[in-house]
C-alpha cells in the first residue's frame, strides 16, 4: 500500500459499540477478529463495507459519507473543534472551512455585533 497524506488516527470507540463488541466476543460471534464474516476475519474492509451497505439498503454510502455525517453531527452538537478534527483525522482548518457553518454559534459574533450598543 502506498503512503498518502491521509490521516487515519486511532479513535476511541463509543461506549455502546464497545459493549456490543464485548458481547460478540463473549458469545463467540467475533472470536478471531473484530470484524468477521462467516467465521473468518474480513480481509478487505472496502469490500466488506460495500456488502454491508448493500445489505442495509444504503445505496451510494461509503465510509467517506459516514465521516462527513460524523463531522456534521459533531459541529451541530457544538463539539470541540480541535478534538473533533483529531478524532476524524483531519486538520482543524479543513474542519472549520467545510463544516464550521454547521456550528450552532456560527453567527453568534455577527448577531452580537449588529445588535450591540454603539
Amino acid at each position: 500500500m502506498s503512503e498518502t497524506k491521509k490521516r487515519q488516527p486511532a479513535a476511541m470507540l463509543p461506549p455502546r459499540l464497545l459493549a456490543h463488541m464485548r458481547r460478540w466476543a463473549d458469545k463467540g460471534i467475533a472470536a478471531r477478529a473484530v470484524v468477521e464474516f462467516e467465521g473468518r476475519p474480513v480481509k478487505s474492509g472496502r469490500k466488506a463495507f460495500a456488502r454491508a451497505a448493500r445489505a442495509a439498503g444504503l445505496d451510494g454510502v461509503s465510509p467517506h459519507v459516514l465521516r462527513h455525517t460524523a463531522a456534521s453531527w459533531a459541529m451541530q452538537g457544538g463539539a470541540n473543534v480541535y478534538a473533533t478534527a483529531d478524532f476524524l483525522g483531519m486538520t482543524v482548518e479543513t474542519l472549520q472551512r467545510v463544516y464550521g457553518h454547521l456550528r450552532p454559534d456560527h453567527h453568534a459574533g455577527v448577531v452580537k455585533a449588529m445588535t450591540g450598543k454603539r
